[in-house]
């Protein structure tokens, strides 16, 4: 789980000073939300198209078809097989990928400003004409169950799974997006070509662009490839938020090769419209988000009994989790539970002292800058931030809102939050 804390960090820091929005919004007639971000500086434009058709579309009983579906958007369209499209855009230098998410299906392309029409072109075909050759079909079913095998080697990927199936029992948040290696070795051709029909459409897309680019040229380039994209009659398929489950759980997977354990634990939270949302990152960042936390200080420094241990919130679309990890030897396990236990019940007792929350406020504010430096960032995220409903001007919001933030709010948010009963834990290791 913890790669995931570099996206939630980008989708919760801000701005180092107010400004106007970092990108133009135009919704063209389709219902295409076209973001441009003009970087007149920079040679290379980045361009990412969101599709609303992530793994949380998926069939329960088809868990992996939106990613099989992603993975296959660059292997074949009706004007190009897969290494003709390969061989297009290698060509010029720049790349084109594709793959799924929890909430959405994403194509990336990234281009010199003079090959841009060539780039778009390609990015074009993928979304609208994919083909799904069956040799690729097969190929990719194969590619995604070996990785899927490999990663259950990984004690921190087996228990992100059997966390996120406490965590959101009876939400698609609770399936893997890759799928499991039965339920792909189900999916076929026909169902992916479905998925495709059903899923991709103009009012359920968002194309970012952002570079050498003026905000006129990127409409007029992408209405010429997009605009006779047809909008569906039919309904965009409402997907469900999630809801708590009734109570906490544990489970323990045994691996006996390991000489130490993974301990996860994790809640349901809340997304960035709540109120206390500010304040929640606040409080993270104050009990695991760093050399300075309560977490760290407390079980690796003090205790030595863990060889790393955060915690982080982890925002998405149809709801939101609140985590955290511990990575210690077998036989300490207990131990380093009874700790976590404590210092999450400490922070919904005492508040941050002016230290603690003066470092955290600082580094959430400050660190912003590094995570837009280059044009692929910026557009990672405005589409994320249009994907998630904040609004444009979410930076600068953001960076009010953390500002804000009293020792009192954050001791309200963890005592909201952080009381240990409220958490689900997985161990995987060797268990006694």
């Amino acid at each position: 789980m913890k790669p995931r804390l570099a996206l939630v960090l980008l989708l919760g820091l801000a701005s180092p000073a107010l400004a106007a929005p970092i990108a133009q919004r135009d919704v063209l007639p389709n219902g295409i939300v076209l973001l441009v971000a003009e970087r007149p500086a920079v040679p290379i434009v980045a361009v990412r198209v969101l599709v609303e058709a992530g793994a949380v579309y998926d069939p329960s009983d088809r868990a992996g078809l939106a990613n099989l579906t992603g993975a296959l958007l660059t292997r074949g369209t009706a004007k190009r097989t897969g290494p003709a499209l390969d061989s297009a855009i290698e060509f010029v230098g720049g790349s084109l990928e594709a793959g799924a998410g929890r909430d959405s299906v994403s194509a990336s392309l990234r281009v010199l400003r003079k090959d841009l029409g060539l780039g778009l072109d390609l990015l074009a075909e993928v979304i609208q004409s994919p083909t799904f050759p069956p040799e690729e079909v097969t190929r990719k079913i194969g590619e995604i169950q070996a990785a899927i095998k490999r990663s259950e080697e990984d004690p921190g990927t087996v228990a992100a799974r059997a966390l996120a199936r406490l965590v959101f029992p009876n939400h698609p948040y609770g399936l893997p997006v890759e799928g499991t290696r039965e339920s792909v070795a189900r999916l076929t051709r026909e169902e992916v070509v479905k998925f495709h029909r059903e899923h991709f459409r103009p009012d359920a897309t968002v194309v970012a662009v952002v570079g050498a680019v003026t905000v006129a040229e990127a409409r007029r380039e992408v209405l010429s490839r997009f605009g006779s994209w047809p909008r569906p009659a039919a309904p965009l398929i409402a997907v469900p938020s999630a809801t708590p489950g009734r109570e906490a759980r544990e489970q323990a997977i045994t691996r006996d090769s390991l000489t130490q354990s993974t301990i996860v634990l994790g809640r349901q939270a809340i997304r960035q419209t709540d109120p206390d949302y500010f304040p929640l990152v606040v409080a993270s960042y104050v009990l695991g988000g760093g050399s300075a936390s309560r977490l760290y200080t407390r079980v690796r420094e003090d205790a030595g009994l863990a060889y790393s241990v955060y915690s982080y919130v982890s925002p998405s679309k149809y709801g939101s989790a609140f985590f955290v990890s511990a990575q210690t030897r077998t036989t300490e396990v207990a131990k380093v539970q009874t700790l976590l236990k404590a210092e999450l019940a400490r922070m919904t007792r005492e508040p941050p002292s002016d230290a603690e929350l003066a470092l955290a406020k600082s580094y959430l504010v400050g660190s912003f800058p590094l995570r837009l430096d280059t044009s692929g960032k910026v557009a990672d995220f405005v589409s994320a931030v249009e994907e998630l409903g904040l609004g444009l001007d979410y930076t600068d919001r953001y960076k009010a809102g953390v500002s804000r933030v009293t020792g009192r709010d954050v001791q309200r948010a963890a005592a909201r939050f952080f009381s240990p009963e409220s958490f689900s834990w997985v161990v995987v290791g060797r268990i006694p």
